[in-house]
């Protein structure tokens, strides 16, 4: 199983980006999906998931309103919307994939797959 993160960029505060993950070995509704965030000298931490189905999804406080998760079953895509962007989103971005249970966890000890990261820079 492999995971392609793309979108990243560098963008103005306010501005959006939507990144995409494309998940390739196995058809994406075997997993549920988490995207997570890493910034220099930080932990990394989870900022949505999204169930197998796609009926279910959670956002952390801090992107609550400003991202959307979603996922295409038939593309075998997932995405993150992002949206009203802010320089404490500077990260990079990784795409997770959890393969047992239906539904995302917030632990990335959870996720068995994950992609390579795509940089996101907000400048102010």
């Amino acid at each position: 199983v492999q995971l392609q993160a793309s979108g990243g960029g560098l963008v103005q505060a306010g501005g959006s980006l939507r990144l995409s993950c494309v998940v390739t070995g196995r058809t994406l509704s075997d997993f549920a999906m988490g995207w997570f965030r890493q910034a220099p000298g930080e932990e990394r931490e989870f900022v949505s998931g999204i169930s197998w189905s796609g009926d279910s999804t959670y956002d952390v406080d801090s992107v609550k309103g400003r991202f959307t998760i979603s996922r295409d079953n038939a593309r075998n895509t997932v995405y993150l919307q992002m949206n009203s962007l802010k320089p404490e989103d500077t990260a990079v971005y990784y795409c997770a994939a959890k393969r047992s249970g239906v539904y995302y966890s917030t632990r990335h000890s959870m996720y068995d797959y994950w992609g390579q990261g795509t940089q996101v820079t907000v400048s102010s």
